[in-house]
């Protein structure tokens, strides 16, 4: 039987004394974004997951969790109303500035812990970090994201569960049930050929915003996503401290 949890706090509870115990940290920056997720979830779908994914990781590793940035690069999903985006450009800097800032007050890391899969540029601000003072990752990796659909037994593809399917719906549902709203059961559409979307956006390949199949999610399969994330993110730190980043534990191990 499923089983939801109560919600999380939104935002971490730490004082400047907590962070001055233990100053060099390596730190977890929530990335979201306020766009559509069809008519069930809610416009902060991402920033939730987010949120979600770095408190689960904070809770088992020593890491300082940050709060979250909650506008990013969604504009493919302009078609439809309350999506607010910022430019490429914009968040590659608000992420440059966090990491020069954390840097300067002694961190050892940064991780990104990205919930929108449009925001492509916090690549290329991880690349660039290599050599520069503060080493920076970029987590959940698309393999990190198959071994948890797989250990949670996910039924769509990645590639078919784009947006507001099966996935964001089983974590919401585990997260923050009272997030999801009625419908989501009859909600499926596919759309597997989007050769065009990043020229046209979304809108041409759903009428709804939906882009999988989100009457299959549970809450089950969230908290076996999440337990897998924090099983796969220990390689992670270890690259951002400098230790060794061999293969980490098998993704889904009990914690």
């Amino acid at each position: 039987m499923d089983t939801p949890r109560p919600p999380a706090g939104p935002l971490p509870a730490d004082t400047t004394g907590d962070w001055a115990e233990r100053p060099a940290q390596v730190a977890l920056l929530p990335v979201g974004s306020f766009e559509q997720h069809g008519p069930h979830l809610p416009l902060t779908t991402d920033t939730v997951i987010a949120c979600t994914v770095a408190q689960e990781l904070a809770a088992a590793h020593p890491v300082r969790l940050l709060p979250p940035l909650a506008f990013s690069c969604s504009q493919e999903h302009a078609a439809w109303p309350g999506t607010v985006s910022l430019s490429a450009t914009t968040l590659y800097a608000v992420v440059r500035d966090i990491a020069r800032s954390l840097a300067a007050a002694g961190a050892r890391g940064l991780v990104l812990v990205n919930g929108h899969g449009g925001n492509y540029v916090l690549r290329n601000a991880v690349q660039e970090s290599a050599g520069c003072g503060l080493p920076m990752a970029l987590f959940p990796g698309s393999a990190d994201w198959g071994a948890a659909t797989a250990h949670a037994g996910v039924e769509t593809s990645g590639h078919s569960d784009m947006h507001a399917g099966e996935l964001e719906t089983s974590i919401l549902l585990h997260a923050r049930p009272e997030l999801v709203r009625p419908g989501y059961e009859d909600a499926d559409h596919l759309a597997d050929d989007r050769r065009h979307l990043l020229t046209l956006g979304m809108g041409p390949y759903t009428a709804s915003g939906v882009i999988g199949r989100p009457s299959l999610g549970t809450a089950t399969k969230g908290a076996r996503v999440l337990d897998s994330l924090v099983a796969s993110f220990g390689e992670y730190l270890a690259a951002v401290e400098g230790r060794s980043a061999g293969p980490g534990r098998t993704p889904g191990a009990a914690r």
